[in-house]
């Protein structure tokens, strides 16, 4: 197993890609805490895990607020006894529409999750994987960030941010043996999805977004976990500053 001994905790891991790396890393062997600001989803997402034999916790975590993120960390080393992997994961959508009529608020709140958190999350984790002398850090940030779609200009810009961040975090942090890298999905069946469209996902979306994707389909869950094993890993140890997209090829177009 690829994550054997090794502790992780997983935001936004109530459901979707966050929900999907939390059970992959438990299946290799790692003790993961499943943190979201969906407490009742994170506490079934740690249940299932648990049922299969690993080993899991959950906690309730709005990682816009520092004694939120604080206490997610401290509440992982004293459960697991440290912290070797940290995936930012909590993310919001932004509706499909025109740029000029995002509300101020909205703009607010993309930022605020996908990008202002990771100093609250990682500053809170940064002594702990440096007492473990180093660990990983993974963003989860979007090919939007790397190939953006007109409809959604501010989660666009916010998905760049996260990607320039990922490498200037990497920059940084490699002196301290902490390696942080980021995976890029294209758009896949998941709630934020659903968000994204506004209600259900029809064949005319998945239509939409399938054919800018030469191999056909959109993302899975599964398969952005796969990733953030292997950039978890001893496999991908000598990986840092990556934006690794998860795009079924999108970005040779």
């Amino acid at each position: 197993m690829r994550l054997q001994n090794k502790v992780a905790v997983i935001t936004g891991a109530a459901s979707g890609f966050g929900e999907a790396i939390a059970k992959r890393y438990a299946a290799e062997g790692a003790s993961v805490m499943v943190a979201d600001l969906d407490e009742v989803g994170a506490k079934r997402v740690a249940t299932e895990i648990k049922e299969r034999g690993g080993q899991a916790e959950s906690l309730r975590a709005d990682v816009t607020k520092t004694a939120d993120a604080e206490a997610m960390i401290q509440a992982t080393v004293k459960v697991f006894g440290g912290l070797d992997i940290l995936v930012n994961n909590a993310g919001v959508p932004q509706r499909i529409g025109r740029f000029e009529t995002v509300t101020e608020d909205a703009i607010d709140r993309i930022f605020e999750v996908n990008v202002k958190s990771w100093l609250k999350t990682t500053r809170a984790a940064l002594p702990h994987l440096e007492a473990r002398g180093g660990g990983s850090i993974i963003n989860t940030a979007s090919i939007a960030g790397l190939r953006p779609r007109p409809g959604a200009a501010w989660y666009n810009a916010s998905k760049a941010a996260a990607c320039s961040l990922t490498i200037s975090m990497a920059s940084e942090l490699g002196e301290k043996n902490i390696r942080v890298n980021a995976l890029c999905p294209v758009a896949a069946e998941t709630p934020l999805f659903e968000e994204v469209v506004g209600g259900q996902i029809t064949d005319e979306h998945r239509k939409r977004f399938i054919s800018g994707i030469p191999l056909g389909r959109l993302a899975t869950p599964e398969d952005v976990a796969g990733a953030a094993v292997y950039l978890a890993s001893d496999d991908g140890q000598f990986l840092t500053g990556v934006l690794l997209p998860i795009d079924g090829g999108r970005t040779t177009l």
